[in-house]
């Protein structure tokens, strides 16, 4: 069943149009990185350029960075026994005119992921990585900043976060609580939900 998810979505074409109208003009290539029984879940926005073309989530500056953050190794981090990375969207989903990131067409979240969630299964701990996975998984209507300064509410089972992209470094200087203190418990949350 799982198997046979992950190759509707690897297949998936829903957003071609769209994404050859970008200034991309890329092919989608959805990133699938789930298996059932993980107990760990990344919820994220969509890939970038890089994971678009390594095919492997989070395979950037980025990715290293949330892995620090997450206390965990790269061999870890891509055992998909361990860990399952859910993206609100699959694809990449281009650049404007400007070279900036487009949002995930909502198409794929309302198409795909009722069914990989389901096909994840119970998680003991998610992870949910900037604005666009808050919203999608809590609802909440707050930016991200007034939503991480409330991690709490939502700890020890989620945890939210900044997007670590080198674009927030200015917000972690502005929010030095996120390394002091959430950081800490988030690590803790990751060594027991492995163990």
């Amino acid at each position: 069943m799982t198997e046979r998810l992950a190759q509707e979505i690897r297949a998936c074409r829903l957003c071609a149009g769209r994404f050859a109208g970008t200034a991309t003009a890329h092919a989608p290539n959805p990133v699938v990185w789930f298996r059932p029984g993980a107990p760990i879940l990344i919820a994220s926005q969509a890939p970038g350029m890089r994971v678009h073309k390594a095919e492997k989530p989070f395979w950037d500056l980025s990715g290293r960075r949330l892995r620090d953050w997450l206390g965990m190794s790269e061999e870890t981090f891509y055992d998909r026994d361990r860990v399952a990375v859910l993206p609100t969207a699959f694809c990449f989903p281009g650049y404007d005119a400007k070279g900036a990131d487009l949002p995930p067409p909502p198409v794929c979240w309302e198409t795909w992921h009722a069914r990989a969630l389901e096909a994840i299964g119970p998680v003991r701990l998610r992870v949910l990585v900037g604005g666009a996975a808050q919203k999608r998984h809590l609802g909440v209507r707050t930016g991200v900043t007034e939503t991480v300064r409330n991690w709490r509410a939502h700890a020890p089972d989620t945890f939210v976060l900044p997007h670590p992209s080198w674009r927030n470094n200015a917000w972690l200087k502005k929010n030095p609580w996120f390394e002091a203190e959430l950081l800490p418990d988030l690590r803790a949350a990751v060594q027991a939900a492995l163990a």
